[in-house]
């Protein structure tokens, strides 16, 4: 395989690239000029420079690939950039799907990581790839954003480009930027208070996710959608198993009303500032008030995938972070 990875430098798509090469495949990563390259020392990944609207670079980075993993995008949730997160997470992905239909020859085969945020909040119903949007508005830029860069590489499937679409549950590993911080405030001992201990949140591990996308060039049908999760488990169950895995406590839950009161007074403060605060209302939201439970069933099915369980996920992260210590 000569695969494309945008967003190659991301906590994914560096995950991917690494094991891209281990299988031995020929991999050239979109980056920006301004990307930090850390996460791809000691790769021998081929970089092309440009923004992922460029279309010339695109076209660089594209030739003679046969397969492309679009990983691109800005994730991010309370106050954001919402036209920059458009602008990357929307008109990229359409760049990228436009530079692919007008390559000279057979297109490469497209595998776009997308979320299960498209589906919108499901009120705790556990769904599954056939469930359709009942959401009428948009919890966050975010989710709003990638569900139009779905309905994009929807439609090009429709049009005939061959396309999978991946959509992860929160993807955890030891260098997560998201809640990876959590996890290493967890480990000091300095984590005393979390809220939403009874949020119930689907986690897959990374490198799960890398080995689902390969498969999915191999075994997946174009135009279809993918689900990737290792299961569902409460906020609570989580410490509960990083408690037991390592004797620390743990948090306490913090008052809601308290933790909702503090989300409206740092949105204004924010604002002023410019500056997208640990908690705010849209992030209260998404502790509280929104639920996405999914079932993964065809991915284990359809494409043979295999990820470690929730508890194995969550065990050998804190291992890997203590070992790194």
């Amino acid at each position: 395989m000569k695969a494309l990875v945008t967003g190659a430098n991301g906590f994914s798509g560096s995950h991917l690239v690494k094991a891209l090469e281990r299988q031995g495949h020929s991999v050239v990563g979109l980056v920006r000029q301004s990307s930090n390259l850390s996460r791809l020392a000691n790769t021998n990944v081929r970089l092309v420079y440009g923004d992922i609207t460029d279309r010339q670079a695109l076209k660089t980075a594209m030739a003679e690939v046969d397969t492309i993993f679009h990983l691109a995008a800005l994730v991010d949730l309370g106050l954001v950039n919402e036209a920059e997160m458009e602008r990357v997470n929307v008109a990229g992905t359409q760049a990228v799907l436009e530079v692919a239909q007008e390559m000279g020859g057979q297109s490469p085969k497209i595998v776009y990581c997308s979320t299960i945020g498209v589906f919108g909040d499901t009120n705790g119903q556990t769904i599954d790839e056939t469930f359709q949007r009942t959401q009428s508005d948009f919890s966050s830029a975010y989710d709003r954003t990638k569900f139009q860069a779905q309905q994009l590489v929807d439609q090009a499937a429709q049009q005939g480009l061959w396309v999978v679409s991946v959509l992860p549950a929160g993807i955890l590993g030891p260098d997560d930027p998201h809640f990876g911080p959590v996890m290493k405030l967890f480990l000091s001992g300095r984590l005393l208070f979390w809220p939403g201990g009874q949020r119930v949140t689907g986690i897959v591990h990374v490198d799960d996710v890398v080995n689902a996308m390969i498969l999915a060039v191999e075994r997946g049908q174009s135009g279809e959608r993918y689900i990737l999760s290792t299961g569902d488990l409460t906020t609570q169950n989580m410490f509960g198993i990083l408690s037991q895995e390592t004797g620390l406590p743990i948090p306490s839950e913090p008052p809601q009303f308290l933790i909702r009161l503090i989300g409206q007074l740092l949105d204004p403060v924010g604002r002023l500032f410019n500056w997208n605060p640990p908690l705010s209302s849209e992030r209260v939201h998404y502790i509280y008030d929104r639920c996405v439970r999914v079932d993964a069933s065809k991915a284990r099915q359809a494409l043979g995938w295999r990820p470690r369980s929730v508890e194995n996920t969550l065990q050998e992260i804190i291992r890997e972070m203590q070992a790194a210590e």
